[in-house]
């Protein structure tokens, strides 16, 4: 009796230790909640209200002068018809050139310095790394500055240009886009069609020759960066894998390809997540460059709130780009999952492997081993 009564309090016990390992938690999580709460959520709920809300930008947003005004500056952004429509829809369409050509000319680089500095037969393996790494922690305005002074008419990369006999162009002041091929004008199914304000033609005319710029900037800084992740989880791998692929007859492309890069799954996600956000909140570069010019090439969705919000003081269309922008990043960042997602092996792939093991079967199985079987038996 005494027994069952130790066991019937051990529960009430163990109950009550838990309960105090969570207040515990919660009690050394409070005070990150707290600045968490402080300096990120109640400024988020803030801006959303100034999103639907005619707030100037003087005094309190929560004051009783300013009213609600719902989806107004949403529908000025995306439905108005004027410049606000217009200089949104050309940063959508700077931004999304932007990320299309920087997130897998990053991603691509940066996997392939990981391999590079990965390989045990490369000497110097430690200055390489620190060589390749060394942009990314560099100041973002410095590089910017460096960048503008290489990419000037009497720049670095002009005169390397003039000795190969090529006249470079006025890179930083250049507004045309580089798919147009010169082409100054349209057909007028694209130049008279638009979306958001800006024309069919401007939309496949590609990023601009200064928007060009920072796309070679971005993957030059960033590069490094991902490749720490990749390097990471190439030395994670196990060596004993790779044997297996090298007996089987596998040659380096394979490897790589079926055997390396599957496993590199999560880390290639996490690169390309990360890229693709830091892409769409493109700013500071921008700021201390070129300032969304030539002719409003150069504009991001994120330097567009900036200006809206604290030179033109609508702070209402600021907030509300800020907000479209972060579902953008949403929506991509859900659709990459999706495609990254982990899949079930199709019966036209698996079909070699299930015959070779039917093969396998059906020679171990077969009639001429059968003799050999009964000789060995005992008599």
């Amino acid at each position: 009796m005494a027994s069952s009564t130790v066991r019937s309090r051990r529960p009430a016990g163990h109950q009550g230790l838990r309960r105090g390992e969570t207040a515990s938690g919660w009690l050394f999580t409070a005070p990150m909640l707290i600045l968490l709460g402080l300096f990120l959520v109640v400024p988020v709920l803030m801006a959303l209200w100034v999103s639907v809300s005619d707030w100037g930008g003087r005094g309190s947003p929560f004051s009783g002068g300013v009213s609600f005004v719902g989806l107004k500056n949403y529908a000025a952004l995306l439905l108005g018809g004027g410049l606000a429509e217009a200089d949104f829809g050309m940063s959508l369409k700077n931004n999304a050139w932007y990320v299309i050509l920087v997130v897998p000319s990053q991603t691509a680089l940066s996997l392939f310095l990981a391999v590079l500095v990965n390989r045990q037969i490369l000497k110097g393996r430690g200055f390489f790394r620190t060589a390749f790494y060394f942009p990314s922690v560099t100041s973002s305005v410095a590089i910017t500055v460096l960048f503008l002074f290489l990419f000037s008419t009497t720049g670095a990369v002009n005169a390397a240009l003039g000795w190969l006999g090529i006249n470079g162009p006025n890179w930083l002041n250049d507004p045309s886009g580089i798919l147009h091929f010169g082409v100054t004008s349209g057909p007028a199914a694209l130049t008279q069609g638009s979306f958001l304000g800006v024309s069919f033609w401007d939309w496949i005319g590609g990023p601009s020759v200064a928007m060009c710029v920072y796309i070679i900037m971005a993957i030059f800084t960033t590069s490094g960066t991902f490749m720490l992740l990749f390097l990471a989880a190439l030395q994670n791998i196990s060596g004993e894998v790779q044997e297996a692929a090298m007996m089987d007859g596998a040659n380096g492309w394979q490897r790589f390809w079926r055997v390396t890069l599957p496993q590199l799954r999560p880390t290639l996600f996490t690169v390309l997540t990360l890229g693709l956000i830091g892409c769409w909140q493109i700013f500071d570069q921008i700021y201390t460059g070129t300032r969304g010019q030539p002719a409003k090439t150069t504009i991001t969705p994120a330097y567009q709130s900036y200006q809206s919000s604290f030179l033109n003081q609508e702070w209402g269309q600021g907030a509300a780009i800020a907000f479209i922008l972060f579902v953008i990043i949403m929506v991509f960042t859900l659709v990459q999952r999706w495609v990254l997602r982990e899949r079930a092996v199709s019966r036209r792939r698996n079909r070699p492997y299930l015959e070779a093991a039917e093969r396998a079967a059906a020679r171990a199985a077969s009639p001429d081993r059968a003799p050999a079987a009964s000789e060995g038996a005992p008599r």
